[in-house]
């Protein structure tokens, strides 16, 4: 029994040192086996490193203190010593000192700790400053001043579907990669003004010392100065529907040089693919553009084949809502459906957009050739706004 009760030992301690072996730090994310906050590349992550270290020291003297005080008196004045209860009912040192000294504890905790605060919500003289919209589930980036002025995109989940449904193996980056990371140049105070598009949601970088709450009809602001270049990774830090595992946040810190050079590109691409909504499209090209689209933007939900997920996500094949008249079909694109998980992409996405993707609804899968106005055209989007 003794052999056999060795030998699960030996190979247990040979699984964990495989796992081990294989898992390795996140680069800008979790470290194995981390168990305290991240080092951060802001003087406001090591502030609040450093706060956190100070209160569990202070916490810990507090702990001892009381409890050996506790500990001695029940020993040295057990009755079983002939130890006798005073008969005083008031100290006058011991009232002051009970008093004092808590406040004075309390004050030298809350100064460093409202100093760091203060801080942390001083957005003013920022030198870039960031729109963040949460949607379910991605972030939206918008630039609103600085190199990148007018910059906005998308920025989805990259792990792939087969890792997350266990059918290849995971990635280094898993759940942590997204397409479009939002990018800012080292040594700048960049501001991030959050918001939601459906529900809340909590913007978080750790290692920016990050966490702002993202709440439908507020704007709330938030900075960071990054003194590295790399990349930095967090999650949505509120539990925001189904798929909210599935938001991973990316900020890509590189050089001024590199973030001039990636601002005058990503304005190439935008004037690039600016959509026209008064050109005259074609079916065949609102079909091919509604394809990029849906697979971007809805694929996630309602799959592929359209078939959506069952008690989750409805269908699209075979819907009578994508088979009926258009101007339903575009409302609910536009304004969502509330009380349900269907986001309204009116912010989302412009006028081509929608039109495209709902033209190629209505032409894929089993419904091509049996609804009404198999074409949705970008002026009929634009009118129902």
């Amino acid at each position: 029994m003794k052999k056999v009760r060795g030998l699960l030992g030996a190979c247990a301690m040979l699984l964990c040192g495989v796992v081990s072996a294989q898992v390795k730090d996140m680069p800008g994310g979790p470290r194995v086996n981390q168990l305290n906050l991240s080092e951060g590349v802001t003087q406001i992550a090591r502030d609040v490193a450093w706060l956190h270290w100070f209160m569990l020291i202070v916490c810990l003297v507090i702990f001892v203190a009381v409890f050996g005080v506790m500990f001695y008196s029940i020993w040295a004045h057990r009755k079983s010593r002939g130890a006798k209860a005073a008969t005083f009912h008031e100290h006058l040192g011991v009232e002051v000192a009970w008093t004092v000294i808590p406040f004075i504890i309390v004050i030298a905790m809350a100064l460093p700790a409202t100093r760091t605060v203060v801080a942390m919500k001083d957005t003013s003289g920022a030198d870039i400053t960031v729109k963040v919209t949460g949607y379910q589930w991605k972030w939206g980036y918008e630039y609103i001043d600085g190199p990148a002025a007018g910059v906005k995109f998308l920025s989805n989940l990259a792990t792939p579907r087969a890792q997350i449904e266990g059918k290849e193996p995971r990635g280094p980056l898993y759940l942590m990669e997204v397409d479009n990371p939002l990018v800012v140049p080292v040594g700048k105070k960049i501001r991030i003004s959050v918001t939601g598009g459906d529900v809340i949601h909590s913007w978080m970088v750790p290692d920016l010392a990050v966490k702002q709450d993202a709440i439908p009809g507020f704007i709330r602001s938030v900075w960071f100065r990054a003194e590295k270049v790399g990349e930095y990774r967090g999650q949505c830090a509120e539990l925001c529907g189904k798929d909210h595992a599935f938001m991973p946040i990316v900020v890509k810190v590189v050089s001024e040089q590199d973030y001039a050079s990636w601002s005058a590109e990503q304005k190439k691409l935008l004037a690039a693919a600016a959509d026209d909504p008064n050109k005259e499209w074609s079916a065949a090209d609102l079909i091919a553009r509604g394809e990029k689209v849906y697979a971007a933007n809805c694929v996630a939900c309602h799959q592929g084949s359209g078939k959506g997920v069952v008690g989750a996500f409805p269908a699209l094949d075979g819907s009578k809502i994508v088979l009926g008249p258009k101007a339903d079909n575009i409302q609910i694109l536009l304004k969502g459906k509330p009380g349900t998980a269907m986001a309204a992409f009116g912010g989302q996405l412009n006028d081509v957009e929608i039109a495209s993707v709902i033209t190629f609804s209505r032409a894929s899968w089993s419904n091509a050739g049996k609804g009404q106005d198999p074409v949705v055209s970008p002026a009929d989007v634009k009118a129902a706004r």
